[in-house]
């Protein structure tokens, strides 16, 4: 009889085990999707709160930056020129506009060199259009508010 207990209880207990390591399992799998959300985020919550302002990108920022978004406009300029002043307002304005949409970002050529000579960037300003980290289109030049504004509307 003590051995028919015993026998009962091993099988009772190994059924419980088996049923919380699953859970704990289960668990687990939550845990680390909310982790990968976050990390690809930023370390912020921002489902749903894309920026309203264009980013300073740099050459240490600009991949994580092409991959943390899956709409980003890269605006290359310089200081130095008059067009990509004459556009900069216009970005400022189009990231609100289109903010969820598309996030736009700032990148100096003169002091990011490297993401400049992986682009090709020739002439200023240049837009590089990513969507979901590939480059997909390359805007040269100034333009009107609402020119721009339709060309990128497609994305």
């Amino acid at each position: 009889m003590v051995v028919y207990v015993f026998c009962t209880n091993i099988i009772y207990y190994d059924y419980y085990y088996l049923k919380i390591m699953d859970e704990l399992e289960e668990i687990k799998k939550r845990k680390l999707e909310q982790l990968k959300k976050q990390y690809m985020n930023g370390g912020k919550n921002m489902e749903g709160n894309l920026p309203n302002t264009p980013l300073e990108i740099t050459d240490a920022d600009v991949e994580d930056n092409i991959k943390k978004y899956e709409t980003i406009v890269i605006d290359c300029w310089a200081p130095w020129c008059g067009p990509c002043r004459m556009v900069h307002p216009i970005i400022e304005e189009l990231a609100k506009e289109m903010q969820g949409k598309i996030v736009f970002g700032k990148l100096n050529v003169d002091e990011n060199p490297m993401t400049s000579a992986k682009h090709q960037i020739m002439s200023i300003p240049t837009l590089l259009i990513f969507k979901n980290g590939t480059l997909v289109d390359r805007l040269v030049g100034a333009m009107p508010k609402e020119m721009l504004k339709q060309q990128l509307e497609k994305y």
